[in-house]
């Protein structure tokens, strides 16, 4: 099982660094996602600041038509994107780009977001335009269907690729990932086994997706205003509370994007490609602009005018990336957590994320690691210390390492071969790894990270700050989960028919269980590779239709400029 673990780690590192580092010098995906969204701002003449207030009265239901075609209203459709969307990327994923990228990397997320604005309005119109209407009167729409349809028959392969990498995909970002972070954070507050929690938070899934669109729908409608302004009212009373080093940290966001400090996340160094690398696939991860996932759920909104759902849509990246994605960067950049060691105890089970160094090596401060320098073999452990060999976790020498079992510390031998773990007592008698822990000061990364700075940010009114991005991880992992078995159930719907439905519904459940209890690069590396390769097929489906979108969008507010001047005329 270790060996298979190990293989599958090796499998998912490599396909994500194909998709977001290839070639080195300045990745493919980055330009592609960047150029897009830059040509699509232009071309739609900057759309996503002109009608942003068309879009909130679109949101508040001033257009909403019950006899429009549709499973579901303006708003739900747009809550039901952005459960997806305000989820662990808004908590961990920015955490994880500052951890690798440095402060620098909030800049870019930001940028991301506008640019993705215009991006979002360009594929939720082409997913309304394109949708189909079923024998019973649902619909279903997105990448899939507007490549066929929209591109021609000759396109059917790369519609099908598509569809392929959205069922795989929501099975990661919006899944595995949601999962891992949820039990991760519980694990880091509480002390609760990520089984437990994965057990939990699968059951919940499990039964809100059986009621299919209208009843996520009806939960992410309730779910999304309460979690969202609950995060956001704790970011911003840090923020005050804060507000004298508030320059300070706007101005190392800023400078830093541009000229990175040159040891970031520990070992982990940085460039300007590095972090604006980081800041741009954890914006995507975030948003999911360009992406092809929110199109499938805008595709269910009932409207007879694609564009309008489009303008619905460009509020995503708006609320997601740049309020409350940066608002999670400038709590972390203002309290200084993201290069501060914290105390922690960690598990030395599978999924503990703990490697080992030689207790001489000498890491580079690009964070290369020499294959002679990583610790194989056995190590003695005496009084809970280890000579032999240094522990590193979140690319960070744990300092004071302490090896405890049952409270007290721990006198055997540890034997260390890659990610796998075996522990014998003083006596030579094997010991369950999950019964042997690890104390000591590390870097935090991921949701424990936004969590620290919560925490420190509100110690000054009171010292459960850590608590409210615990309730936020928890309820932002579940509502996203909920509405990616939706994207993910439409695509295995194009390719397989409603055959495929309930065996699919089975393998989401069980796959949210196993992303709780993985390491946090497997599971990161499945979603950044899934990721990018839904990203591709989407991207160049839009830009070569973007031509229709612009027509559209010119003959939709013409006619709502006209209505306008009707409604000024006196009777």
């Amino acid at each position: 099982m270790n060996a298979l673990m190990d293989a599958l780690d090796t499998a998912l590192r490599f396909a994500a660094d194909l998709v977001w580092n290839s070639p080195k010098i300045l990745p493919a995906m980055v330009v592609l996602l960047l150029c897009t969204g830059i040509f699509l701002t232009i071309r739609l003449g900057f759309v996503q600041f002109r009608k942003l207030g068309h879009a909130i009265k679109v949101v508040a239901g001033k257009y909403d038509h019950p006899e429009h075609t549709g499973d579901v209203s303006h708003y739900q459709a747009l809550s039901s994107a952005l459960s997806a969307t305000v989820g662990i990327g808004n908590i961990a994923g920015v955490a994880t780009a500052i951890h690798y990228g440095g402060p620098g990397a909030v800049f870019w997320l930001w940028l991301t977001g506008f640019l993705g604005m215009a991006t979002k309005f360009t594929e939720c119109t082409l997913a309304q335009k394109y949708r189909v209407v079923h024998e019973d009167g649902s619909v279903s729409g997105g990448p899939m269907y507007y490549i066929q349809k929209g591109l021609g028959p000759r396109w059917k392969w790369v519609a099908v690729i598509f569809a392929a990498c959205a069922a795989t995909g929501a099975l990661a970002t919006g899944n595995s990932i949601q999962a891992f972070t949820m039990a991760d954070s519980l694990r880091s507050d509480f002390g609760i086994p990520t089984w437990l929690s994965g057990l939990v938070s699968a059951t919940l899934v499990g039964a809100v997706i059986v009621g299919g669109i209208k009843r996520i729908g009806s939960v992410t409608a309730r779910l999304v205003p309460f979690m969202g302004l609950l995060y956001v009212t704790g970011a911003l009373l840090i923020v005050i509370l804060n507000i004298g080093n508030l320059p300070e940290a706007l101005a190392a966001i800023v400078t830093n994007a541009f000229s990175p400090p040159g040891m970031v996340g520990g070992f982990a160094g940085s460039t300007f490609i590095f972090t604006l690398t980081w800041g741009v696939k954890r914006g995507l991860f975030s948003n999911e602009a360009g992406q092809g996932s929110a199109p499938i759920a805008h595709a269910a909104a009932k409207t007879d005018e694609p564009v309008r759902e489009g303008t619905v849509a460009l509020l995503e990246p708006f609320i997601d990336t740049v309020v409350i994605c940066f608002m999670t960067g400038l709590v972390v950049v203002l309290m200084g957590t993201w290069n501060e060691k914290t105390t922690d105890r960690y598990n030395l089970a599978a999924g503990s994320g703990l490697t080992y160094i030689k207790a001489d090596a000498r890491i580079s401060p690009r964070g290369v690691i020499a294959d002679n320098d990583v610790f194989k073999g056995a190590a003695a452990i005496s009084a809970g210390r280890m000579a032999a060999a240094s522990v590193v976790r979140n690319h960070s020498v744990v300092e004071d390492a302490l090896f405890e079992m049952d409270g007290r510390p721990f006198d055997g031998t540890l034997s260390v071969n890659g990610d796998r773990h075996e522990i014998k007592d003083s006596k030579g008698a094997p010991v369950p790894t999950f019964k042997v822990f690890v104390k000591g000061r590390s870097l935090l990364n991921g949701s424990p990270l936004t969590a620290r700075s919560f925490q420190k940010g509100l110690s000054g009114i009171f010292p459960w700050g850590n608590y409210v991005v615990t309730i936020c991880v928890f309820l932002f992992a579940i509502s996203t989960a909920i509405s990616w078995f939706y994207y993910g159930d439409r695509a295995v719907l194009y390719l397989f028919g409603r055959k495929a439905a309930i065996p699919y519904k089975v393998i989401y459940t069980s796959v949210h269980f196993i992303g709780a209890i993985v390491s946090l690069e497997m599971v990161w590396s499945f979603g950044d590779a899934a990721l990018g390769l839904m990203a591709i097929p989407n991207l160049i489906a839009i830009l070569v239709l973007s031509g229709s979108v612009k027509k559209d969008a010119k003959a939709y507010f013409a006619k709502m400029d006209a209505e306008k001047a009707a409604a000024r005329k006196p009777a």
